[in-house]
């Protein structure tokens, strides 16, 4: 039987990009793309449904980051519009892309932690076969001898 795994342990094995269940497996199989199930401990994430939050996220992130960068280098060097954009826009980029897979990974374990879509029928069934899993004996063999 495995013990309940946290909220924030939930997330955080989100913004690693590993199972939220088991912490082990990968949650990604391609860039943005979400395995089917997690290859060490079978958890299904046929269910997550991420859409346009982690961009929407990022895009508040990166905006909250970068806006007020730019300003204060304007505001204390004035450097040509040209400087600016040779800075800015890689900055602004490289950002974005670096923070979209951790945020997804997030809302995925977000999803499995409250049980969003069919996450909780999932939870159900594993806690089911987990309960029907036969149990290791505890008493020793020398206490029994």
């Amino acid at each position: 039987m495995t013990a309940p795994v946290s909220f924030a342990k939930a997330l955080w094995r989100g913004v690693t990009m590993k199972c939220p269940n088991c912490g082990r497996g990968h949650l990604f199989g391609r860039f943005l793309k979400v395995v089917d199930s997690c290859a060490v401990c079978g958890e299904d994430y046929t269910p997550q449904r991420a859409d346009d939050l982690p961009a929407y996220l990022v895009i508040a992130i990166v905006g909250h980051l970068v806006v007020p960068a730019l300003l204060a280098v304007e505001m204390a060097y004035s450097p040509p519009a040209w400087l600016q954009l040779l800075i800015w826009v890689p900055v602004t980029g490289l950002a974005a892309l670096l923070l979209l897979q951790p945020v997804k990974g997030t809302i995925v374990g977000l999803q499995w932690q409250t049980g969003m879509h069919d996450f909780e029928t999932a939870r159900r069934r594993r806690e089911a076969r987990d309960a029907a899993a036969p149990r290791p004996n505890l008493i020793s063999k020398e206490l029994v001898s």
